[in-house]
């Protein structure tokens, strides 16, 4: 889990060093990895045909198991079950799977597979990466305004350039922009649509290039850069937070041997002098 939480009542601390006890943590990451198995086997109709109420039984078993683990925490943490951002993803991929999947709600069964991103919030090393991504989307704004930009100028471009001789790939702004959408995954642009222009423009290589070279090994590589970034500023805050943590726990330590010391020595201050001979 992402939080140590501590109650005034002893019960309620009880149930919660039994929930965050690793054996049970291992537990729930095995269910939530069987329940994984198990959807993607109900995508098999042969599968479903042979051994399909068995799977069903088991995966409510297995919600079963998620539900009892949620009102626990509940009863323990009380309202500040919901203040975690983690386990309210939890509370709500759980409600999905409560709510009947028939008629118009029909496409929340597909949504059960959800469960299975509850394992980013059961390991650490997961929730880190996740963690970091989220405090990148700042800096992942600014570029993907810069690339919006690069696309809009273009795509304006292009289509000034090629639209009357292939109006089916710029013919207008939007198309222009998916046509160059596709070639900046460089998915088929040489011989699907670089070599058709050329024939017609036999410059029109020099565009292409400059756009790959701007578009896809450039901004996208500044994509990877501020994630990567920001997963190592996190690393590096949580390396400064347990070191002053490891601090004030070293100062508690000489704090508690002076006072020891203190008491010891009152305590021979106060002790009555042997009786004389």
């Amino acid at each position: 889990m992402s939080h140590v939480y501590h109650s005034d009542s002893p019960w309620k601390n009880r149930i919660e060093d039994f929930m965050e006890h690793p054996w049970v943590q291992h537990f729930l990451v095995l269910l939530i990895l069987l329940n994984a198995v198990i959807l993607g086997l109900e995508t098999d109709h042969d599968i479903m045909d042979n051994i399909g109420p068995q799977l069903i039984l088991v995966d409510h078993a297995i919600l079963g198991i998620f539900i009892a683990e949620i009102v626990v925490l509940i009863t323990a943490r009380g309202i500040g079950y919901f203040k975690d951002p983690w386990c309210v993803f939890d509370f709500i991929v759980i409600a999905i799977a409560l709510i009947p999947a028939s008629g118009s709600l029909s496409v929340l069964r597909a949504l059960r597979v959800l469960r299975v991103l509850r394992l980013i919030n059961k390991v650490e090393s997961m929730r880190k990466v996740v963690g970091g991504l989220l405090s990148a989307l700042p800096g992942l704004g600014s570029v993907f305004g810069l690339i919006s930009i690069i696309f809009y100028v273009a795509a304006v471009i292009a289509t000034n350039l090629f639209h009357q001789d292939f109006p089916q790939w710029f013919g207008g702004l939007g198309s222009s922009a998916f046509t160059l959408f596709q070639i900046m995954t460089l998915e088929g642009w040489s011989q699907e649509l670089a070599r058709p222009i050329m024939e017609v423009f036999p410059y029109a290589w020099i565009f292409f290039v400059l756009f790959i070279l701007i578009a896809t090994f450039v901004v996208f590589n500044l994509f990877i850069a501020v994630i990567v970034d920001s997963i190592t500023a996190d690393k590096e805050q949580d390396r400064k937070d347990h070191a002053q943590f490891n601090a004030i726990e070293q100062e508690l330590r000489i704090v508690h041997r002076e006072l020891s010391e203190l008491k010891h020595l009152l305590q021979q201050q106060s002790a009555p002098p042997p009786p004389r001979s």
